[in-house]
């Protein structure tokens, strides 16, 4: 285990993961922990990621924020996963890890690794088990790859819930998109089923009858959660279903759910994008948002 106050920690996305991870990394110690978003650019955003005052230097560049650093963390969006390793290559230091904690397919993974271990980086998948809140930097984590060994005992000791899921390249971020074909499925289902049950009139109803098939989840509560996962994070779920897409293809199957789910992922985001759901609650619940997008069809 490396030393904290030793390690120089780039964030390559600085969104809710990257924020999330950086924030957690200064607490424990890190010598240095900076961040590149491609947002920097826009002054506002930029103003935003300073406003978190999380001890996370905020840097202009790509170059900035690689500079020294014996670590990358690349949180960006499933889409952007092989631009973000072709950037990262450019400045990494010879040596460094690159732990890339994107949901892609394992054949982006695996051209990713070829990216940064060709320029002398030391690239290690990563499949994020959770959703990062409320777990944080305990989020469950698989690592994969040839240098996953070598980076577990450092993550570990900065906080990470992190353990070696295979050394052969491609085998976590498999187990993490198979998973996100049923758990962003269910999502893309409960948006789907309680604007039907609105409509109708009878959301208290299959909820009912939900618990009484499967009585150990509280699915008024669970409903809410899909809903408001979707409408928050749709676009980056949405990328990531087209991985998840691209996965079942290259097994031999042709993709029918993990496509369609991204089509309704991408459908929220687009009304997100729209406005469908400003100045709604903060905790809205599921019949709020769902007659939000019932208003905005009729």
């Amino acid at each position: 285990m490396t030393d904290a106050r030793e390690l120089r920690i780039a964030l390559v996305g600085y969104g809710e993961v990257g924020g999330i991870f950086g924030a957690a990394l200064v607490k424990a110690g890190v010598g240095r922990v900076a961040a590149y978003d491609i947002l920097v650019r826009d002054d506002a955003s930029a103003s935003r990621m300073r406003e978190r005052h999380d001890g996370v230097h905020i840097a202009a560049s790509n170059e900035e924020a690689l500079a020294g650093a014996n670590l990358v963390i690349c949180a960006v969006t499933a889409a952007q996963t092989t631009t973000a390793a072709e950037q990262i290559a450019r400045n990494v230091a010879s040596g460094a890890f690159v732990l890339d904690v994107n949901s892609a397919s394992p054949r982006t993974k695996t051209a990713c690794a070829g990216i940064v271990d060709g320029v002398g980086g030391r690239y290690v998948e990563s499949a994020v088990m959770s959703s990062v809140p409320p777990h944080g930097i305990r989020v469950p984590m698989l690592l994969g790859g040839t240098h996953a060994e070598a980076l577990q005992p450092t993550l570990a000791g900065l906080g990470f819930d992190a353990s070696v899921g295979s050394r052969d390249l491609g085998v976590v971020s498999a187990v993490k998109l198979c998973r996100s074909v049923v758990i962003k499925g269910m999502e893309a289902l409960f948006i789907e089923s309680m604007l039907a049950a609105r409509h109708y009139g009878v959301e208290d109803e299959v909820l009912a009858s939900l618990a009484e098939t499967f009585p150990n989840l509280e699915w008024e509560r669970q409903a809410t959660w899909f809903w408001q996962r979707v409408v928050q994070h749709g676009k980056r779920r949405a990328e990531e279903m087209r991985e998840a897409a691209i996965t079942v293809n290259d097994a031999g199957i042709e993709s029918r759910m993990a496509s369609a789910t991204a089509d309704v992922q991408a459908w929220i985001a687009g009304l997100r994008a729209s406005g469908t759901f400003d100045h709604a609650s903060k905790d809205a619940s599921f019949r709020e948002l769902s007659d939000r997008v019932r208003a905005k069809a009729d």
